[in-house]
């Protein structure tokens, strides 16, 4: 028991802190590394490890990462990020049409995948019209974190938990949809006001468009993709065959392909991110096996706190996810909540709460770090403060919001 709380922690600390302190072990690393811990100490079986590895929702983020990364090599996001950032229109209404785009495309093809396809993109093309790129790129990265939100196939997170809970497609979206979409106002009205007068850099700065950064766009792959995603959704709201099964089966449908190798879709595969969520699997698995977070849960329900109740798992959700990030949050919490009557408005407690809270820092999602990291490389920079003080209004805004909307419903 003592060892398998100890690993159980040190994983979780380095969900936190991005790494385990002192070793250069990352996320991905410090899951997959737990899991092996807890088979070599006894504290799950190999078998049983293998039984705690969600096969449906691996499965389910497996084909939809295969259906996003069939966008990113027919070049669609690259063309949009281009189209809409070359756009004639003043920066707020250019801003708009980022965190519109943003919130749209994060919602049906991914949020992490659509930051990691556009950001340099938009990073060199703001820098060419001579605007600041900061709050396009966080009026961006918010969006695809709010706007993911309202669907099942918008973030991770809300793929495992509605595996969990056995919510349907329309179920997440009746509840979910309509904060999600008043999110993205939020977002405009908030970097708007604090960037007022600050768009222009100094001319001088500015990098010169190139006639050699235009993208190019592969219509036909795209028209295919763009099928096959509208079967998979229109599957998905049928609600007539399982989920992880439409996804996989999509996946294999874009794989098989006479211009386009599948190992070039395949590479835009998150397979660290899906290595993370099994040895999460396998590690939380061994902890509920002592029975002390059980323990836990039923002390906290005595004190008033029912997880199992909306409105307390969403104010857990938000705080959690800001400390060990959104997806193992989700993760954590999700075998201790009983599938029934309020499932749906328990997955809309989870993806609301770790999606728009995940805005107040830039560690808080996948997101957040993918925007700052991919900007540096380019030559912005995104710092903390700067993060923190448009994120931390935008999240506080957005959940309050949805707090009104889960105690309403």
């Amino acid at each position: 028991m003592n060892l398998t709380l100890l690993i159980f922690l040190l994983v979780y600390v380095a969900m936190g802190f991005g790494k385990l302190p002192g070793f250069k072990v990352d996320r991905t690393g410090a899951a997959v590394v737990g899991a092996l811990a807890m088979m070599a100490v006894g504290s799950i079986a190999p078998q049983a490890a293998w039984y705690a590895i969600d096969y449906k929702t691996v499965g389910l983020l497996f084909g939809l990462m295969v259906i996003s990364g069939a966008f990113v090599v027919s070049g669609f996001y690259a063309w949009t990020a281009q189209k809409v950032a070359t756009l004639h229109a003043s920066p707020t209404t250019l801003l708009a049409v980022f965190i519109g785009v943003s919130g749209v495309l994060s919602s049906i093809l991914t949020n992490d995948v659509v930051v990691v396809a556009m950001t340099p993109l938009l990073v060199s093309i703001t820098l060419a019209r001579g605007l600041n790129p900061i709050p396009f790129l966080l009026g961006f990265c918010f969006a695809a974190n709010a706007g993911s939100v309202g669907t099942l196939i918008g973030s991770p997170q809300n793929m495992i938990a509605a595996q969990a809970l056995d919510v349907s497609f329309m179920e997440l979206l009746k509840i979910a949809g309509l904060p999600a979409l008043l999110s993205l106002p939020i977002v405009w009205s908030v970097i708007a006001f604090l960037y007022r007068g600050k768009w222009l850099i100094d001319q001088s700065k500015a990098a010169l468009p190139s006639q050699s950064a235009s993208v190019s766009l592969d219509k036909t792959e795209t028209i295919k993709a763009s099928l096959v995603l509208l079967a998979t959704v229109v599957i998905f709201i049928l609600d007539i065959w399982p989920q992880e099964i439409v996804a996989l089966t999509a996946a294999g449908i874009l794989l098989i392909n006479r211009t386009i190798a599948s190992n070039d879709v395949l590479k835009e595969v998150d397979g660290n991110l899906l290595l993370l969520i099994m040895g999460l699997f396998i590690v939380n698995a061994a902890m509920a096996s002592t029975g002390l977070p059980q323990s836990l849960l039923n002390d906290l329900k005595h004190m008033g706190v029912d997880l199992n109740e909306p409105l307390a798992l969403y104010f857990t959700s938000a705080a959690l996810s800001n400390i060990v990030g959104n997806n193992p949050t989700v993760m954590l919490l999700v075998p201790y909540l009983q599938a029934g009557a309020n499932s749906d408005a328990l997955c809309a407690a989870l993806a609301l709460g770790t999606g728009f809270s995940s805005n107040m820092v830039i560690f808080g999602s996948l997101a957040g770090i993918v925007v700052v990291e991919q900007s540096k490389a380019c030559g912005v920079t995104i710092s903390f403060m700067d993060f923190a003080k448009a994120g931390l209004p935008v999240a506080l805004v957005c959940i309050a919001l949805a707090a009104f909307w889960i105690y309403w419903i």
